[in-house]
């Protein structure tokens, strides 16, 4: 089936850093869910990943995954154990083509969800020492917009912006962006529509937000791509696997495919 995202969906035509921070403004719009696919979209083309769960407080990565991790990050915080030891693996699936590390957060951890700024300082070096040894490393940040997440994401050399066709995420997502572009005014994040009816609907939404920014930010984020709704995805959480191994056939991971060409090499180049 044909990924919804055509070629001259994208107003601006750039491949994202190697170290990218996924957002979103708020809860239950997907965002760990493209995190994980998009790791092994990214292992499956070549580049040695890594997957850090930045969500500081409700971390979930090693729970969808059906990862038993023997650290995390709350354990190299404190001093435990180091980045490099907190790493788990993930499998490619049947052709072991989409194989990624893994570093696990710590749900409920007081340490982490209370990050001061010097411990924000702390994580986010620390994170970017240990994504020297890979090609491109992903950060799954909390939904919302707290200090500590801003942070991560500004040290990121891009941001992927997921965001759904509801309101409240349109406006969660903008209030996310604002801050974000007060901590550093060149942030240009890409845009991710999940969970789309249809087309149309996404390319709406997409819109509305990008005229938002425009209007009161002064720039037009770039459109990353168009995620359809899949039961797969809800069949893959309950099952606690990766999206490219439960149903690497499935519409939701064909679009997350196009996203990551697009976001490793950029559009053109992606949709050609």
């Amino acid at each position: 089936m044909k990924s919804l995202l055509s070629a001259n969906s994208a107003p601006e035509q750039r491949k994202a850093g190697p170290l990218l921070a996924i957002a979103s403004g708020k809860g239950g719009v997907g965002k760990t869910v493209i995190a994980g696919a998009l790791a092994s979209c990214f292992a499956a083309r070549g580049e040695r990943t890594l997957l850090v769960d930045g969500d500081l407080g409700m971390a979930n990565i090693d729970v969808q995954l059906g990862l038993h991790p023997r650290g995390d990050l709350a354990g190299v915080m404190a001093g435990q154990i180091s980045l490099a030891e907190a790493v788990s693996c993930v499998s490619g699936g049947a052709d072991m083509a989409g194989g990624f590390d893994v570093i696990a957060g710590r749900s409920g951890s007081a340490s982490l969800a209370g990050l001061d700024p010097a411990g924000a300082a702390r994580l986010s070096a620390g994170i970017a020492a240990a994504s020297m040894t890979y090609d491109r490393t992903l950060i799954d940040l909390a939904a919302g917009a707290d200090r500590a997440t801003i942070r991560l994401a500004a040290a990121a050399d891009d941001v992927l912006l997921v965001i759904s066709d509801e309101p409240t995420s349109l406006t969660d997502a903008y209030a996310f962006v604002k801050l974000l572009r007060l901590r550093d005014e060149g942030a240009a994040p890409f845009v991710l529509v999940n969970n789309a009816t249809d087309e149309a609907s996404a390319k709406m939404a997409y819109t509305s937000f990008s005229r938002t920014c425009e209007s009161f930010l002064g720039f037009i984020p770039p459109l990353a791509g168009i995620v359809r709704r899949d039961v797969s995805v809800g069949k893959a959480i309950r099952q606690q696997t990766a999206l490219n191994v439960s149903a690497p056939g499935s519409p939701a991971f064909t679009d997350i495919k196009a996203v990551a060409g697009f976001l490793a090499v950029g559009a053109e180049t992606a949709y050609a």
